[in-house]
């Protein structure tokens, strides 16, 4: 698994979570299958840019944020930097 899409798993997990939705309703809002979702976090799939998108809107945050490098973001979620730091990919 590369780099970004083992960031975007992670990503996508972290803001999920912090709305406190599950992967079924990130699935519902983003017109998706739940268990795509799962294994996008998981670095399993690799998301299409279409797909990114609509997780994107779902999440209510721009495909930047879900791309970007997880240093951007890191500094404020220490559980997501001890995952990216002990090689966890959400799964």
């Amino acid at each position: 698994m590369t780099v970004i899409v083992r960031d975007l798993g992670l990503a996508l997990r972290r803001l999920r979570e912090a709305r406190g939705w599950s992967q079924e309703q990130l699935a519902e809002h983003a017109g998706l299958n739940r268990s795509y979702v799962g294994e996008v976090e998981r670095g399993a799939a690799i998301a299409s840019i279409v797909t990114v998108e609509k997780l994107a809107a779902a999440l209510d945050v721009s495909v930047a944020d879900l791309l970007c490098p997880l240093s951007t973001w890191s500094r404020t979620t220490p559980a997501v930097t001890a995952a990216h730091a002990a090689g966890e990919d959400g799964g």
